[in-house]
């Protein structure tokens, strides 16, 4: 747990923080059915429409994390979702509820590109898939308590639920305000002392980038099975006859597991490669999915859950790391951004379909399409990125009005020590051609960021984390919240 600086351990921090009380996305579904009386069919769209809100949500933080700040970004993202959460302990309207889920789907995932990007900043590209798990770990060891704690707690009723949900994001957003220096690299001056105008660069732009957008359709596939747990577990649930106290049970084997076991898991595959990882992964989401269909016991759901999360333990980090790779030091919010994107979008659809074909073909259809497409995802990451990934594949050349940065030159709470490899990160795909030689000894200099060090976590913080790590070692979906 030693060598990550302190600004990292607040970000930690608040993301334990805002997934302890994350009740929404846990219970949202059941909601919708039990208390307001909506169909299945219903629960799954307003689930997917807080899909709908990320697909917006992360572009437009992406952009804001970049140009505007990591930390005014993340601080307004919690606050507007903070809000979000309590009213939907007030509204009953189907319209407004829905509106509001698609709301906080956009203030939530808003959030994400700027958390991925400032860990980014922070810390070195040998340490990031261990920060990256880290982070995940917290996320999972809040979402354990809010599974379980709100499943003991729902004798209190859903809007209670939700309020503390508000509660706890606003604290989040607090210790954002208070404790995380700001990250982003300052854009560098020219000669008249002026800052110069970074490049402009839209969604399209980000995915020219032949090697990162083959990353995303990846990830757009593993999220959408990944994802369909979260709204066709509770439903096959009940279409077996279990109840709404088993679900939570089920579910939260998933975060235990991840709270039990991250950190261990990361250490064992830290000098894998990342190509055989993803592959692994999406192998053990076709398993734990497709074995869904064929068991109908709380013990057994509980046994597909373990397997799944195996390869969500592997995958998450691994992905996180690679799409900080692949990122140019002046675009990681909007890189960040594209990738919650497609987290979002398979966060959209597997709602849709997982509430169809739950009441329609039957839960069996739903699971062992779901192994098919991790099957597919696996193939994909094998044949279509191992060059890219494994360090083959050069990467892109610096070009005129791009910002060729390498954190390895940055002092304080950016990206102290990013590594070399980054210094001739493009923002043009790889395959755009060469430009010539010349054009790198022409490139701006090097960003620098924005705070002179990092904020010094208490000692109490970094106790907590340590004493976390004994046990050994990311809406309806919590796929929608874990591209970090």
């Amino acid at each position: 747990m030693s060598g990550l600086p302190g600004g990292f351990w607040w970000l930690w921090l608040s993301t334990l923080v805002n997934r302890t009380g994350a009740f929404v996305l846990t219970f949202l579904s059941l909601f919708l059915t039990q208390e307001l009386g909506f169909s299945g069919w219903y629960a799954g769209l307003v689930v997917a429409l807080h899909g709908l809100g990320g697909i917006a949500g992360s572009p437009l933080g992406g952009m804001l994390s970049d140009r505007w700040g990591r930390r005014p970004t993340m601080v307004t993202g919690h606050l507007a979702a903070a809000a979000c959460a309590a009213s939907l302990a007030v509204v009953t309207s189907p319209w407004a509820v829905a509106a509001v889920v698609l709301l906080m789907g956009v203030a939530m995932q808003s959030v994400r590109p700027a958390i991925g990007a400032t860990i980014a900043d922070q810390v070195p590209e040998h340490d990031r898939r261990r920060a990256y798990a880290l982070n995940y770990w917290a996320l999972n060891l809040g979402f354990a308590i809010a599974a379980i704690g709100g499943g003991a707690a729902l004798f209190l009723g859903y809007r209670t639920l939700f309020l503390l949900e508000a509660v706890a994001t606003t604290l989040c957003a607090l210790i954002v305000f208070v404790r995380l220096p700001e990250t982003r690299p300052e854009v560098p001056l020219d000669a008249d002392g002026k800052r110069e105008a970074g490049p402009r660069l839209t969604t399209l732009d980000v995915l020219r980038d032949g090697p990162f957008r083959t990353l995303v359709l990846l990830s757009l596939l593993v999220c959408t099975v990944f994802s369909t747990p979260w709204v066709g577990l509770p439903l096959t649930m009940t279409h077996q006859g279990l109840s709404a106290e088993s679900y939570g049970v089920v579910i939260a084997v998933n975060g235990v597991v991840i709270v039990g076991f991250q950190l261990l898991v990361n250490r064992i595959t830290e000098k894998r490669s990342p190509v055989a990882l993803l592959v692994t992964s999406s192998l053990l989401f076709a398993v734990g999915t497709g074995a869904t269909a064929l068991v109908g016991t709380q013990l057994m759901f509980a046994v597909t859950v373990v397997v799944w999360t195996i390869g969500e333990m592997v995958y998450v980090p691994v992905n996180a790391a690679a799409t900080a790779r692949l990122a140019p030091v002046h675009a990681r919010g909007r890189y960040q951004g594209v990738m919650g994107m497609a987290w979002s979008i398979g966060g959209f659809i597997a709602p849709v379909t997982a509430g169809w074909v739950v009441e329609g073909p039957g839960p069996e259809a739903l699971w062992f399409g779901c192994a098919a497409v991790a099957m597919v995802a696996a193939a994909g990451y094998a044949l279509l990125l191992r060059r890219a990934l494994s360090g083959e594949e050069p990467a892109g050349e610096p070009v005129a009005g791009g910002v060729a940065a390498s954190g390895s030159g940055a002092s304080g709470s950016g990206a102290s020590g990013s590594g070399a490899s980054e210094a001739a990160r493009a923002v043009v795909p790889r395959d755009a051609g060469k430009a010539p030689a010349a054009a790198a000894s022409q490139a701006p200099p090097v960003a620098v960021p924005s705070q002179t060090g990092p904020a010094t976590a208490p000692e109490a913080a970094s106790a907590g984390a340590r004493e976390g790590s004994g046990a050994a070692a990311g809406g309806g979906t919590k796929g929608e919240v874990s591209a970090v």
